[in-house]
């Protein structure tokens, strides 16, 4: 409608994402859009609106396609302008063909994302995004009569030729692509017999392949002889991977943010059949075609298995936490009303946290406490190389015997949008590809299980390591486990160079002694209880916790990342007169790594109460905790001499 109304000028693409920016903000709109986070791509009406929470895990070479383009009637040549935009397929009617020698047509450029469900997303997080849309699942999965809606009949459906082609990628000629037949009557009969839902083209597979396909497996497609990777990072992963087309302001975004995109979701097969290695092995000439076999299948994947989305609106998000607002930066948190309400009640929600956590620590109030610090650490800010903000704790003294950390995680996972439990061995050093790396036979970005977004949790368990040789590959995934703690960057292997990624990952490690990798804060576990039965015991925790409260813990642990934090000059001065007199008294053990830990705790100390300044009664309880970590750390070296 609105090129319609604007041709011959551009103002409609304007207009169209304007008109769709202002209707997602009425009423809430945003829950009745369908997500692919929640409702199985074959469930979904093609060339809908459809939204997608997802990571850039690889970003492909520019695409062009045809903006504008004419078709032409051969037997009275009457001809129609079409424009391309938000569309894989050509639309082309039965007694007409494409002009390419047009005058009017205009190629266009767009760029292409794929794009993975967030990794390590936690449950609880898929769970409450999918309530909020479970009336309009329920519509879609065909509980109300599927002919009410205007489905096109499969026998009006014709296959045209794609829109788009990127430089090196040679397309099947249009004459060919008009001349082919899918004769899907019978394929929308069997998948009718199975559900009530229709594809808009009537053209699904028989018992189409769901996009839950789990990363650790391969997913074999009818159109790809060769078992196709959806190139998850994290193994058992679940969810559909996404070539998400972004057709502008494509520079404002890079590998591994967090995006939420809204836009048109094309799963046309004529995709699957225009990309299929069976034509490309019999009319292609090896002279128009410069990308390898493996490389158009890795970029024009079956679109039954890696739908597309044509983005109209696409925003980076802060986090994925859905108890929150989606976008809540520093000013809105201070007007925000649902900040305020939240805010006026945080201390007894940090008070029953922390008796949760001194719970699930088996009795250690103390650690209870720096595990809330941690939870809630985040990177504010980089100092040339330098990280500010980074809290990594190990956990030492953790039970070896009991599954202690798996159990710990479990919890962890319960509180946090999202998280991973690295389980520390040396087959898992060795064997396991930690670092993303390029394929060039396939142009793209192989993951790795670094490959993380901003505010992931990461748990190492070390306390199932045990002696042994690590080999070459061992010792690049220690160092990059290293070097992700410290400079909180990830370096990824281009085969002739490495590229720093700088990334946001807050890692906890447990460990029976000191851990072997660095970290921000050692705390050494003191358990006061000794529970007969673990699992039965962690198991207990959760069930006693109200669902209400559980949300309580898991808004506090995100929100509270998002607070802007300050010192005043007064204070300032305060604890530099303060430091000065510790160094005083005690000049061989305080030194300026203690004043920046000191300070660092206090920073979280406040922010945990609500705080965005530091006070006076926030430092002197910062010093406190520090004296008793450090006390502690040191009777425990006494016992088991110089273990720690």
């Amino acid at each position: 409608g609105f090129v319609a109304q604007n041709v011959p000028n551009s103002d409609w693409e304007k207009k169209v994402t304007e008109f769709f920016k202002e209707k997602l903000k009425e009423n809430n709109a945003t829950n009745w859009v369908p997500s692919l986070n929640d409702v199985p791509v074959h469930y979904l009406k093609p060339n809908s609106l459809v939204k997608f929470r997802c990571m850039v895990q690889d970003m492909f070479d520019p695409e062009f396609y045809m903006g504008v383009y004419e078709t032409v009637d051969p037997n009275t040549n009457a001809r129609v302008l079409h424009f391309g935009k938000y569309r894989d397929v050509a639309e082309c009617g039965p007694q007409q063909e494409i002009d390419l020698n047009s005058s009017q047509t205009v190629t266009s450029e767009r760029q292409t994302f794929y794009c993975v469900p967030v990794p390590g997303e936690s449950a609880w997080v898929k769970e409450i995004s999918f309530l909020t849309e479970l009336v309009l699942y329920t519509v879609i999965c065909g509980f109300l009569n599927p002919k009410s809606h205007a489905y096109i009949s499969a026998s009006q459906a014709r296959v045209s030729p794609s829109t788009s082609y990127t430089p090196s990628r040679h397309k099947r000629s249009y004459e060919e692509d008009e001349d082919m037949d899918l004769h899907p009557s019978k394929q929308k009969e069997q998948h009718m017999g199975n559900s009530s839902g229709g594809d808009i083209h009537g053209c699904v597979e028989p018992k189409r392949l769901e996009t839950e396909a789990s990363a650790g497996h391969h997913v074999i497609s009818p159109n790809c002889s060769p078992p196709l990777d959806l190139n998850f990072p994290l193994p058992g992963e679940k969810g559909p991977a996404c070539l998400v087309k972004v057709y502008e302001s494509w520079e404002s975004f890079k590998v591994n943010d967090v995006l939420e995109v809204f836009g048109v979701l094309s799963v046309d097969p004529v995709l699957s059949i225009v990309n299929s290695e069976e034509r490309d092995s019999s009319t292609l000439d090896p002279m128009e075609c410069m990308d390898t076999a493996e490389e158009q299948r890795v970029h024009s994947p079956p679109a039954s298995l890696v739908p597309r989305i044509h983005v109209i609106l696409a925003q980076k998000l802060q986090h994925i936490n859905p108890l929150l607002p989606a976008c809540l930066n520093e000013e809105e948190s201070k007007t925000c009303e649902f900040v305020s309400n939240f805010m006026s009640e945080l201390s007894p929600v940090r008070a029953e946290l922390l008796g949760f956590l001194t719970h699930a620590l088996l009795g250690d109030s103390l650690a209870a406490e720096y595990l809330i610090l941690h939870l809630i650490s985040t990177v504010y800010a980089r100092r040339d190389v330098l990280p500010l903000g980074k809290f990594t704790v190990n956990l030492s003294g953790c039970p070896r015997s009991s599954a202690f950390t798996e159990h710990l995680y479990r919890l962890i996972q319960q509180l946090v949008p999202a998280s991973y439990h690295l389980r520390m061995s040396i087959e898992s050093m060795n064997h396991s590809r930690f670092i993303p790396h390029k394929d060039y036979t396939a142009n793209r970005l192989v993951s790795g299980l670094l490959q993380l977004a901003s505010n992931t949790s990461l748990v190492i368990d070390e306390t199932q390591l045990e002696q042994g040789q690590l080999d070459t590959a061992g010792v690049h995934n220690v160092t990059a486990l290293g070097n992700l703690i410290t400079w909180q960057k990830v370096d990824y292997d281009f085969n002739y160079h490495r590229m720093e990624f700088p990334c946001n990952i807050n890692v906890l490690i447990t460990s029976e002694g000191r851990s072997l990798l660095p970290s921000d804060c050692q705390v050494h576990l003191q358990p006061q209880i000794i529970p007969p039965n673990m699992e039965e015991y962690m198991s207990s925790l959760l069930t006693a916790v109200l669902p209400s409260v559980l949300n309580k813990f898991r808004i506090y642990l995100s929100l509270l990342r998002l607070l802007d934090y300050s010192i005043s000059d007064e204070v300032t001065k305060a604890v530099e007169e303060d430091f000065v007199e510790m160094r005083k008294n005690d000049p061989e053990s305080v030194t300026a790594d203690d004043l920046h830990k000191m300070l660092l705790v206090a920073r979280f100390l406040s922010l945990s109460a609500g705080q965005t300044t530091l006070s006076r009664e926030r430092w002197l309880r910062a010093k406190q905790l520090e004296a008793l970590r450090k006390a502690r750390l040191q009777q425990q070296k006494c016992v088991n001499g110089n273990e720690l």
